[in-house]
């Protein structure tokens, strides 16, 4: 009698079964459900781009410049106090995120607010909080990391 060699059987892991099982099921229900998944990805989309336009267009480096030696903008400042004093745009009015709903009044309604950050990130509800009480607001795109990294001028 021959002696019968076999591999022993692979292990797993203890949850890759029911992960694998999640995702077949994940799968089968979007091949079935296929054009209310794509309804579904429609309106998130959608949702996402109307929540990026409410906060304000993001602007360029080169159309802020633009619009500032126009005479057209109004530069605000977002950042904290320390970071303002340490470089920002000629001409940029300070007024940190905590404390703008109640500086809004002070903002020039009849230019184009320039909502100025570290990132570009806190000028997006900063944006949306300035478009209810009816100012005109676009963004710098990557805030003052993006104006350095392009050589813009700075000033303490």
């Amino acid at each position: 009698m021959c002696a019968v060699y076999t591999t022993p059987p692979l292990r797993r892991r203890r949850g890759s079964a029911r992960f694998e099982v999640q995702v077949t099921d994940f799968l089968i229900f979007v091949s079935g459900q296929w054009l209310l998944v794509s309804l579904l990805l429609a309106l998130v989309y959608v949702f996402l781009l109307l929540e990026h336009f409410k906060a304000g267009k993001p602007l360029s480096v080169h159309e802020v410049t633009r619009l500032l030696n126009d005479g057209e903008a109004l530069v605000v400042d977002l950042r904290e106090a320390k970071e303002y004093q340490a470089g920002h745009i000629s001409g940029a009015i300070h007024v940190p995120f905590r404390q703008l709903a109640e500086r809004a009044s002070e903002l020039d309604r009849e230019r184009t607010v320039i909502l100025v950050d570290k990132l570009g990130q806190q000028a997006a509800s900063a944006g949306r909080q300035l478009r209810r009480t009816g100012l005109r607001v676009n963004r710098l795109r990557g805030g003052m990391a993006e104006w350095q990294a392009q050589s813009m001028p700075v000033v303490s």
